[in-house]
């Protein structure tokens, strides 16, 4: 197959590009600049640079292309993004989702292909007992900076649903190019015990490690379903309080303190006090059924220490 991958400089199409090609596949990478690409030129990938949100350009590129599938990941979200202004630093990728979701479907139908596979994200629902399924409500009423960024979403489920497509919603992503990489912002701010616990820590999260993102689209490719919308995460939805004191151990980084939304309020904004409070973790039974998928890490625990255990440990 030939899988054209819009967005493969991130850190799900770098692990989607890998495992690709190591099955045999062509894989056609779409970015805007090579300044992010300059590896991935010589690993196999034929790049194609330019503006998703250039109608024209998508409409030529994915003829010329010719895929059988495309992949769209496409984000512009910053490295270390302040949750106070994530209505204006979100406002780039909620383009992307809207504009940039309608040129790529748009142009795969006008190529003819027949699979088209696009992210969303996994913690979008409304507070409720237990993990969500893809059926469960979007937030009935986020905080104003965040409704932007809850309205993209929806529109580019709706405009990738009506198109035929495949919604893949993933979690908390961790693993290389993340913020919960060794590298990565947030790793640093538990590092220097900047992170609490807030009003209890009752958040949950669902993770997923890269590489099962990655397999999940790998299997998505391949699999005839009905399915428009799978959540992919891992199987251990965890609240924050516990699986940020975990993560601050595995680091050998100071216990993280304890922090009223009162206060959290003033440093993280609206949307950063939901975020360490109010998610509501994701099922992925529908997923593994359907794709016949497991992800490599079924626990963020494993996944965690398989990442930063060892570099703490040095």
């Amino acid at each position: 197959m030939r899988i054209l991958i819009a967005g493969v400089t991130g850190a799900i199409g770098r692990q989607l590009a890998s495992q690709l090609l190591a099955a045999g596949h062509e894989v056609v990478g779409l970015a805007r600049s090579r300044g992010r690409a300059a590896d991935l030129e010589g690993s196999g990938v034929r790049m194609v640079y330019g503006d998703a949100l250039d109608r024209d350009w998508v409409m030529a590129t994915t003829r010329q292309a010719a895929p059988d599938a495309v992949v769209h990941l496409l984000t512009a979200i910053p490295a270390n993004p302040n949750p106070k202004r994530v209505d204006e630093e979100f406002a780039p990728t909620n383009r992307l989702r809207t504009e940039g979701t309608r040129n790529l479907v748009d142009a795969a139908a006008e190529a003819g292909v027949k699979r088209v596979i696009v992210q969303s994200i996994a913690f979008v629902n409304e507070p409720g007992r237990g993990p969500a399924d893809e059926d469960a409500p979007f937030l009935s009423n986020p905080p104003k900076a965040y409704r932007p960024v809850l309205e993209a979403v929806r529109d580019l489920e709706r405009i990738t649903s009506a198109a035929g497509g495949l919604v893949l919603r993933f979690g908390h992503l961790y693993g290389p190019g993340t913020g919960f990489a060794d590298d990565g912002p947030f790793v640093a701010q538990v590092r220097a015990g900047k992170v609490p616990v807030v009003s209890g820590g009752h958040s949950v999260f669902s993770f997923t490690h890269t590489a099962d993102a990655a397999s999940a689209i790998v299997a998505a490719l391949t699999v005839a379903t009905d399915a428009t919308v799978l959540n992919v995460v891992d199987d251990d939805p965890a609240p924050v309080h516990v699986w940020l004191p975990e993560l601050a151990r595995i680091l050998g980084a100071p216990k993280p303190k304890s922090a009223p939304a009162f206060l959290a309020r003033l440093a993280v904004g609206g949307w950063g006090v939901l975020y360490l409070t109010g998610l509501r973790g994701a099922d992925n039974a529908r997923a593994k059924r359907v794709l016949a998928w497991e992800p490599r890490h079924p626990s963020w625990r494993d996944g965690f220490a398989a990442e930063l255990g060892a570099t703490a440990d040095a």
